[in-house]
């Protein structure tokens, strides 16, 4: 499953990618996202596990994250209930007279389940989940950022 989402947003390119590299915050305000724990971090990269659930369902799975400062984050999955998982979010500057700082956002995923039943069910909620998860995002970075 694929998904591809550009936003322009009233923040600089520096808070997005901010607010995209705080993993171990994600619980405060990710749907689904239960627990979140940074394994190890190197200069430009950290290694996380996030616990995913809703309802009876919860997962844990383990990240590695490439840190572009501020342009880009990557992150390529290494253990957990998926086949593959991959993500680009890109942080591009954007001039806009008399306001300030805009950033535009690209969030892009590819990912499958092991499981046909879960990729079956997840296939009926997957746009949904991902609107609302860069929303959640966005509603964050409202908050920290005014």
């Amino acid at each position: 499953m694929q998904h591809q989402e550009t936003r322009l947003l009233p923040y600089s390119a520096d808070q997005m990618f901010d607010l995209v590299a705080s993993i171990e915050r994600y619980p405060e305000f990710l749907p689904w996202c239960k627990d979140s724990r940074i394994v190890s971090r190197g200069k430009d990269s950290v290694t996380a596990d996030l616990i995913v659930g809703y309802k009876l369902f919860r997962e844990k799975f383990t990240s590695e994250v490439t840190l572009n400062r501020p342009q880009s984050i990557e992150v390529r999955y290494s253990s957990g209930p998926l086949s593959r998982l991959s993500t680009l979010w890109q942080f591009t500057p954007v001039a806009k007279r008399g306001r300030g700082k805009n950033c535009e956002l690209s969030f892009q995923l590819d990912f499958d389940l092991r499981s046909p039943l879960l990729r079956a069910t997840m296939f009926l909620f997957f746009d949904k989940a991902l609107t609302k998860m860069a929303t959640a995002f966005e509603e964050r970075a409202r908050i920290l950022y005014g």
